[in-house]
């Protein structure tokens, strides 16, 4: 069986290249499509995409990201027909590799979007791991995954595979410098988006829950 994968970063699929991936999604095929998500322009110097979220410092963001970040993962969910997955080897290798086998398994187009941290962070790159498990483990990250196949036999089809948030958004964001350097610079700005950005991850990983806790009609 041949296996398709189509690679990427978030400048092309959240941002450039939406309207192809969107096609490739819709398409109904057999593709599989993996988005390393670093939620900025990382090959052409750090500028802000669509990935970027509130808050972050980047090119062309430099008093920090007004707006919240695009949901890639609820917009393709939104068919109903595609496999997506939202994951972070650094806080789960398990549900990485679950996620890729059920993707590759899915007859249909698949969405892999992984947390993928970058220098343009502004973090020691050796601890890049632990940068992913602060993220998940602040509710911002949420770890799911949402399988067509669940709903055609009655079973809701969005599994979150995250536990409920251990430490706050700040103490995940403070710990990199693209945040951290708007403290610096505007304390008061800062501390606004902090709290705008603190309500995203909430709202985001309570939406997530509510939707992974309905119930399905059984067939």
């Amino acid at each position: 069986k041949k296996s398709v994968w189509i690679l990427g970063g978030d400048g092309w699929a959240y941002d450039i290249g939406y309207g192809g991936l969107d096609h490739v999604l819709a398409s109904g095929r057999n593709v599989n499509c993996l988005v390393l998500d670093t939620e900025v322009y990382s090959n052409t110097g750090g500028q802000m995409s669509k990935s970027t979220p509130r808050g972050a410092v980047a090119k062309f963001a430099a008093g920090g990201k007004p707006l919240a970040k695009k949901d890639l993962a609820m917009m393709a969910m939104s068919y109903g027909t595609v496999y997506v997955a939202r994951v972070a080897m650094g806080a789960s290798d398990v549900q990485t590799v679950k996620a890729f086998v059920e993707a590759e398994a899915y007859d249909g187009p698949s969405l892999i979007i992984a947390y993928s941290h970058c220098i343009a962070h502004g973090i020691n790159m050796r601890t890049g791991m632990d940068q992913q498990r602060k993220a998940v483990e602040s509710g911002y990250w949420p770890l799911m995954r949402f399988n067509p196949t669940a709903a055609a036999q009655g079973k809701n089809p969005l599994t979150l595979d995250s536990r409920e948030p251990k430490i706050s958004f700040e103490e995940y964001a403070y710990s990199e410098t693209r945040y951290k350097m708007l403290a610096q610079s505007k304390p008061e700005e800062a501390k606004r988006l902090l709290e705008l950005a603190t309500a995203d991850a909430k709202n985001r990983w309570h939406l997530y829950k509510q939707m992974a806790a309905m119930q399905y009609d059984e067939k």
